[in-house]
């Protein structure tokens, strides 16, 4: 669907989040390849959630919700990603996109690495967004996408215990 909008200059930036997990590889690749597990980490905010997945190159991710408010306004929330390499064990790129209202607001080249440290993991999340339209004048975008990504990966240690 091709919304008319004023067009705004792309702003892009890139971010990388660290984490050590106390998880073998094999158990972190599961949490992104397991939809039951997946979910207990890595879902969109709000009411009405629905989700797909396919993970294998080429499938993808999607979810939709309906996000509401402290003042009582809804906002329609998809996520549609693609993947675009998988390494088991070791490595999952994607790409994906973001979408408020039915309006794309931005998309991103997302690379997870896993490799093992001690008796766990490291878990090195590397996200390129371009941001196409703007929330207001812009200045709080990076911001809400790295802390999205900072409370996820924060629910994934939860979410491999739960799983062991």
């Amino acid at each position: 669907m091709t919304h008319a909008r004023a067009v705004t200059a792309v702003r892009h930036t890139a971010f990388t989040e660290t984490r050590h997990l106390d998880a073998e590889p094999r158990a972190v690749y599961g949490a992104f390849a397991d939809p039951v597990v997946l979910r207990r980490w890595f879902a969109l905010p709000g009411h009405s959630a629905t989700y797909t997945l396919d993970f294998r190159v080429g499938g993808g991710d999607r979810a939709r919700s309906t996000f509401r408010h402290l003042d009582g306004t809804e906002e329609r929330l998809a996520y549609r990603s693609r993947y675009l390499d998988i390494v088991p064990d070791r490595r999952i790129v994607q790409g994906y996109e973001s979408l408020v209202d039915d309006v794309l607001r931005w998309t991103s080249l997302v690379t997870v690495e896993l490799t093992p440290e001690g008796r766990g993991t490291s878990l090195t999340w590397t996200e390129q967004a371009a941001f196409l339209v703007p929330t207001g004048d812009g200045a709080a975008d990076l911001a809400h996408l790295r802390g999205a990504v900072r409370l996820r990966l924060n629910g994934l240690p939860a979410a491999l215990e739960a799983s062991a």
